[in-house]
């Protein structure tokens, strides 16, 4: 049996992070065992303490639906930024395939069928979920249209940089298979910006990225939104670096 391994960033999310993982133990993962890697970024508020809790209170109540399911609790003394937590995640992944979860509750795990399946029916290496290739059809509203506009644009320019067709860059959801594993080991960025620096570097070794349309429902500012205008800044700087950036094993892939 094959086995997914979960990696939930986590920053002050102690209203949402144990309703988030008790979601994400029920989520359908067609067959395959879950690791659930969950590393805590420094929070400041009760997030540690309510998901040592919801942990320990999974461990000794384990039903049939759970048995196929561990969780690793990361907990990190300072903020670093959710690239470093993902990072930290990624290093500790044992699974098949590797898969980010956002501890928000943006993004459904109504969802985790239809991001599996291409791995499951072939040799795919990334996928991830696209909140615009069916937004109308999927009702997904966004937080603020200066964010939707800014991840369009964003996107765009990915693609430019890159020669992509993607629509969605900043997306919640990415898929990875084990085999990529040490090209997301490689960029050093710290924080939102660590996902541009993953899809660079994948296009950079000649890693296809396969799209599939997903649902998210976002929260505002007010409501704990994280991402703001710097990291967007921040992304697109990181976009044109690593365009001219030397990589390891050049553009041969895998």
């Amino acid at each position: 049996m094959q086995t997914l391994s979960v990696i939930i960033p986590v920053y002050n999310e102690e209203e949402l992070v144990s309703r988030t993982l008790q979601k994400v133990v029920g989520a359908d993962s067609c067959g395959l065992r879950k690791e659930i890697i969950i590393v805590d970024d420094g929070s400041t508020d009760q997030t540690g303490r309510n998901l040592k809790f919801k942990i320990l209170n999974f461990k000794s109540n384990s039903n049939n639906k759970s048995q196929n399911t561990t969780i690793v609790f990361i907990q990190k003394k300072q903020n670093e930024g959710k690239g470093a937590a993902l990072r930290a995640g990624f290093k500790k992944a044992t699974g098949d395939i590797l898969m980010v979860q956002d501890a928000d509750e943006e993004y459904s795990v109504e969802d985790y069928r239809q991001l599996l399946l291409p791995f499951l029916g072939g040799h795919c290496k990334a996928v991830y979920g696209s909140r615009n290739m069916k937004r109308k059809k999927f009702r997904n509203n966004y937080s603020y249209f200066v964010f939707y506009l800014g991840g369009l644009f964003l996107t765009w320019i990915v693609n430019i940089l890159f020669n992509l067709k993607l629509t969605d860059q900043p997306t919640g959801y990415k898929l990875f298979s084990k085999e990529v594993t040490h090209l997301l080991l490689m960029p050093k960025e710290n924080r939102f910006s660590y996902e541009v620096a993953i899809t660079a570097t994948l296009a950079k070794h000649s890693i296809p990225i396969i799209e599939v349309p997903i649902h998210y429902r976002p929260r505002t500012l007010a409501e704990g939104k994280k991402i703001n205008g710097v990291d967007f800044v921040s992304s697109v700087i990181v976009a044109i670096k690593y365009k001219f950036k030397i990589m390891k094993h050049g553009h041969k892939g895998i």
